[in-house]
């Protein structure tokens, strides 16, 4: 039987529910053809994979904060610069991998989707609602979740990125809708970067995963830079035992099976560039989630994602005044097949947006960077399931001004107002002030305000009760008011080090009301932390950097906010190991207890994980070879509550072997 209506078990929490066969290859056997290839291949410095000086890394400008380009130590943010090098060095695999290597970030897998944590806020099954995601400058957030995805679900691959920009805090100012805890902008590579083809191989096990990619990049002599990749990953997934409770337990076999298909095309030439994104992801459940039958086989969902935009960027009429037009199209489908009472429901939910920006910026008044914007986002499908339609809009204008008061002294002053079809009008205003104190030392004092307004699936999701459907009660928009204190000094040339303190104040969480299941503005929550953090570089190649997390989220009666550790610990090191032609990235991330949906502790870990990378052992080759988890940590994450079980065991060790090739 296979129904298309949702399932007499009730309504579904915060989540999108209202693979191939790979060969696997034994962990014993990539370590040792990994030795063996060490062997093999002639010793031979990796020159290309030298960090850059840390000089040179501040030097890396950042247009994710305000829509141009600056440099970090202008940003009125505690800003923090992920390049492709430290993508390669330290392996990582996903986009949620890269971001949970920065001060206050921590990220969540339920085996279907990936979480991000930011300053203590990550309710279970959120969908990363509150952070802002965009490549290039285009929203990856679609229209009816308003969530965006971290994991292999992430429509790009990650060995396209150039660099990976974080700006934590409020960015409603610039942003609007979604930017509450931080924007994330993803910058490509573009075709002269590549130059030529480069081939990628990965397998890894235990997850009998298989991963490829090709891409093709050039900059023709007419300037046209033309980039073209296309990815693909299969696995067959680990099977595991899971007891669901109330006498139901066993292994679930070939279910957590996965599939995903990228594909990516940039083109740009002078002020003019034009991008194309198209994913396709399927995964398996093991879990059954939401409620569904446990072990049953087939249940699955699916993402994809259509992502493009054109743009114009140059000068208007001189230098002092830069325009930026873009245009933007983009359409979601979420489908999943899940058992109840040995039928088969069928879920599906669509999303399609489009619109355009504009945005002048003047440097023509002395001592200012004046800002003036606006930006149109049509809906006109926001759908949460097929016989329930929906559409909406949303409109904002946002003005801001960097203001040069003196040579030590810079005040950013910005503000944007929103409209939209679903709670009217909101504000967002943010102020800055950046003082350069000494040659060595800055000081960033930053207050801001953010909003969100609720997605479809919080304002629209339909309660089913025996064939009954109930339109859920209104819900107001959660609005974010954040303080902050940011100190960087650079102790000398190769060490730096930065203190961020922070409070921030939620109204409205957008909650699930236990008794009715349905989605109420809940109560306030709030949070204090500090992030201590420091970089270090040698002139020989290595690099350091540490930092220390302390955060205090809760809800303003007292109670802890679930799956948020107080501690958050992180050390990342990298060196050349020349005497083997190799460069050595190792990861030590520390995460104290969370808490679970359900009141219950969850115990803390230390995770390691460890990469070697040769290149080049031969012309265009590189090899590489990663163990993650490597001791073997035993770890649990809190789930969303709806499902059978609360916390799920994570992975345990795992090892990857990947080979690229240039030509």
């Amino acid at each position: 039987m296979h129904a298309t209506s949702t399932p007499p078990t009730g309504g579904l929490l915060n989540t999108r529910w209202p693979g191939g066969r790979a060969r696997g290859v034994k962990p014993s056997r990539l370590l040792a053809l990994g030795l063996a290839l060490a062997a093999v291949f002639p010793a031979r410095a990796a020159t290309d994979m030298a960090m850059l000086s840390l000089e040179q890394l501040m030097e890396i400008t950042v247009v994710g904060a305000s829509k141009y380009q600056q440099k970090q130590s202008e940003v009125a943010a505690a800003v923090s610069v992920i390049t492709r090098e430290d993508i390669r060095t330290f392996g990582w695999r996903t986009l949620a991998e890269a971001l949970s290597s920065l001060p206050g970030v921590h990220s969540t897998y339920d085996r279907q989707y990936t979480y991000l944590g930011t300053r203590g806020l990550s309710q279970p099954g959120d969908l990363n609602v509150r952070v802002l995601v965009t490549i290039n400058g285009n929203r990856v957030n679609e229209a009816t979740y308003d969530g965006a995805t971290l994991g292999h679900e992430f429509p790009l691959d990650l060995d396209l990125i150039e660099r990976i920009e974080y700006i934590p805090g409020p960015g409603g100012a610039v942003y609007g809708q979604n930017a509450l805890f931080g924007v994330v902008n993803v910058v490509t590579r573009d075709g002269a970067g590549i130059g030529g083809t480069e081939l990628t191989a990965a397998l890894q096990s235990p997850q009998r995963m298989r991963q490829g990619r090709v891409s093709v990049g050039r900059q023709l002599d007419n300037g046209l830079d033309v980039l073209v990749s296309a990815s693909h990953l299969r696995a067959r997934g680990e099977n595991r035992f899971y007891d669901y409770g109330e006498g139901i337990a066993g292994m679930a076999t070939d279910m957590d099976g996965e599939r995903d298909k990228e594909f990516f095309a940039r083109m740009t030439k002078g002020p003019w560039s034009f991008e194309l994104i198209h994913s396709d992801r399927r995964k398996g459940d093991p879990t059954a989630t939401a409620g569904a039958q446990p072990l049953a086989p087939d249940q699955f969902i699916r993402d994809r994602y259509l992502l493009t935009q054109l743009q114009y960027q140059g000068p208007l009429a001189d230098a002092s005044l830069q325009l930026l037009a873009r245009a933007f199209l983009g359409e979601y489908r979420f489908d999943a097949d899940a058992v109840y009472d040995d039928s088969i429901y069928a879920f599906a939910g669509a999303s399609s947006f489009r619109g355009g920006e504009l945005r002048l910026l003047s440097t023509a008044l002395p001592a200012h960077k004046l800002m003036v914007g606006v930006e149109l986002q049509d809906n006109p499908r926001q759908d949460i399931a097929p016989d329930f339609p929906n559409s909406g809009w949303r409109a904002g204008v946002y003005v801001q001004d960097e203001w040069r008061m003196s040579e030590t002294l810079v005040a950013t002053l910005g503000l944007r107002v929103d409209r939209n079809s679903v709670n009217g009008t909101e504000s967002s205003p943010r102020a800055a002030l950046i003082w350069q104190a000494a040659p060595a030392s800055t000081f960033k004092l930053m207050a801001g305000r953010a909003h969100r307004a609720p997605n479809a699936s919080e304002r629209d999701w339909l309660y089913f009760e025996d064939g009954s459907q109930t339109q859920l009660p209104a819900v107001d928009s959660e609005v974010i008011d954040t303080l902050e204190l940011v100190v960087d000094h650079r102790v000398a040339s190769d060490l730096s080090v930065r203190g961020a303190l922070y409070q921030w104040s939620l109204k409205d969480l957008i909650v699930v009301d236990k008794e009715t299941w349905m989605f109420v503005s809940g109560p306030r929550a709030k949070a204090t932390g500090l992030e201590l953090s420091a970089d270090k570089t040698w002139d020989w190649g290595g690099r350091l950097r540490a930092s220390l997390t302390h955060q205090q989220a809760r809800f303003v009666q007292g109670e802890g906010l679930a799956n948020s550790p107080h501690w958050l610990g992180k050390l990342h090191f990298s060196t050349p190991l020349p005497a083997a032609g190799l460069r050595l990235g190792y990861e030590w991330q520390l995460e104290s207890d969370r808490r679970g949906v359900n009141g219950a502790r969850l115990p803390g870990h230390g995770l390691s994980n460890l990469y070697l990378t040769a290149s080049p052992w031969a012309p265009g080759v590189s090899v590489s070879l990663g163990v993650y988890n490597l001791f073997d940590q035993a770890h649990r994450q809190p789930l969303p509550e709806g499902n059978w079980i609360t916390e799920l065991p994570q992975d345990g060790r795992s090892i990857r072997l990947k080979m690229e090739v240039r030509f």
